[in-house]
């Protein structure tokens, strides 16, 4: 299965790669590599996380960087909705759910 991103999230994920790599070098790529490491883990087992809210929204953490990977699971491929900072501004991504 493959990913697609909400606009909104490939900006925030493209943001949060230039963030890192500008406070030191190699650690956008670092952010990048664990990044892709979940999402591949997303697309082989996508109901290995579970629900977090209706409908069938699920989140998945990375480890050594403070965000969620919040996505939905089609018949087809993976929508990442937001890369959602694990502590600010909760559920701001609600909006970009589309009822199916």
């Amino acid at each position: 299965m493959n990913y697609r991103f909400h606009t909104a999230a490939a900006g925030e994920h493209l943001d949060n790669i230039a963030f890192y790599e500008s406070r030191l070098p190699g650690l956008g790529a670092d952010y990048l590599a664990e990044f892709e490491k979940v999402l591949t883990h997303i697309c082989t087992a996508p109901n290995f996380y579970p629900v977090d809210s209706d409908p069938d929204i699920r989140k998945a953490g990375l480890k050594r960087f403070p965000f969620h990977v919040i996505y939905r699971a089609t018949q087809t491929h993976i929508l990442v909705l937001a890369v959602a900072h694990q502590r600010r501004r909760p559920a701001y991504w609600a909006g970009r759910i589309v009822k199916r």
